[in-house]
């Protein structure tokens, strides 16, 4: 059956049956899904709101992603932000699209995606909206709060910079995917059979389709400033100098590489590096802090005056021919 069987009430009616039981319980809930807007009633901690897009060709490729990947990757986008400023994600309003001829099953793959997520992050589905249209356009806003907000703008000379995780690896696990060129359904637990050793991509392919928002509680109460690496580290890192008008030196022999991205760099005939610092998508948080330890997290450079470079063991400029993603870029 397609959607266009189905249509909209119908689908709106199959949606809210799915997440009612799921967008209740939150105390500063009072008018959920099902209503011309959502009414909540914020308390005492900042309100903080986000919303990002996913569309087809551009974000995704159905060839190789399936609906319910689909879903749990917008939710984590969103919730990344929030987790970006310090704060925790609360509540989630979605906007639906595709094509008429979409089949039914692939619409409740992807709820079953989006479920996950929200059910993982502890969030409340509470709105949104759907249309047709001649690919699918997805986009979610999440609603969050914190006690204390953290900014781009804090960043002060003598910080030094921290990143959790190891960046890259998505870059790596989209390289891997465009080679495959067909779906890794994850979320079933099977294994693939690939030619390429399955321990060694799995976590890298795991990290684009299906990425994790990571929790700021273990770094906030230390960050002075704050952003999740969507475009890559080093596009990323001059975003935030730029907000805190000042400049970074990055220590080449610091960043974080792992197995995975050490192994698959070789397949891919790519410097580990060059991923690390311009692969995109890692979702991971680049914070800077007075401190040059912090659990959880790797220091990988400092907050100079102005500039931002790449330095070798040495301390020799590197010139690195990665920029990151850009939209409308050339």
């Amino acid at each position: 059956m397609r959607l266009a069987d189905t249509g909209e009430l119908q689908l709106l009616e199959r949606l809210k049956r799915r997440f009612r039981a799921l967008s209740g319980g939150k105390p500063g809930l009072v008018v959920g899904i099902g209503d011309d807007a959502a009414v909540i009633r914020p308390g005492r901690r900042q309100m903080l709101l986000t919303t990002d897009m996913m569309v087809e060709d551009i974000h995704f490729d159905l060839r190789w992603t399936t609906p319910f990947q689909l879903g749990y990757k917008l939710v984590s986008r969103n919730v990344s932000d929030i987790c970006a400023m310090g704060g925790s994600p609360e509540y989630l309003l979605l906007n639906y699209a595709a094509p008429a001829k979409t089949d039914l099953g692939h619409f409740d793959r992807f709820l079953d995606g989006l479920a996950c997520a929200v059910e993982a992050y502890g969030i409340s589905l509470i709105g949104g909206d759907m249309s047709v249209s001649v690919k699918t356009v997805l986009s979610a806003t999440v609603l969050g709060s914190a006690a204390r907000v953290i900014k781009r703008s804090g960043a002060q000379q003598g910080d030094y910079i921290h990143v959790t995780g190891w960046p890259g690896d998505a870059a790596a696990g989209l390289s891997i995917m465009r080679h495959l060129r067909r779906p890794i359904p994850l979320e079933t637990g099977v294994v693939p059979k690939t030619h390429l050793p399955w321990e060694v991509i799995e976590p890298l392919v795991r990290r684009h389709l299906m990425p994790v928002a990571v929790s700021p509680d273990g770094f906030a109460k230390h960050a002075t400033a704050m952003i999740d690496i969507s475009d890559g580290l080093l596009m990323d890192l001059e975003r935030l100098c730029r907000e805190s008008g000042v400049g970074a030196k990055i220590w080449s022999d610091k960043i974080p590489i792992s197995r995975g991205l050490a192994a698959a760099s070789r397949l891919l005939k790519v410097a580990p590096l060059e991923l690390a610092l311009g692969g995109g998508e890692d979702y991971e948080l680049l914070f800077t802090s007075a401190s040059d330890t912090i659990s959880g997290a790797t220091c990988i450079g400092e907050i100079v005056r102005a500039g931002v470079k790449v330095l070798d063991p040495l301390g020799k400029h590197l010139k690195m021919n990665t920029k990151g993603y850009e939209h409308f870029g050339i």
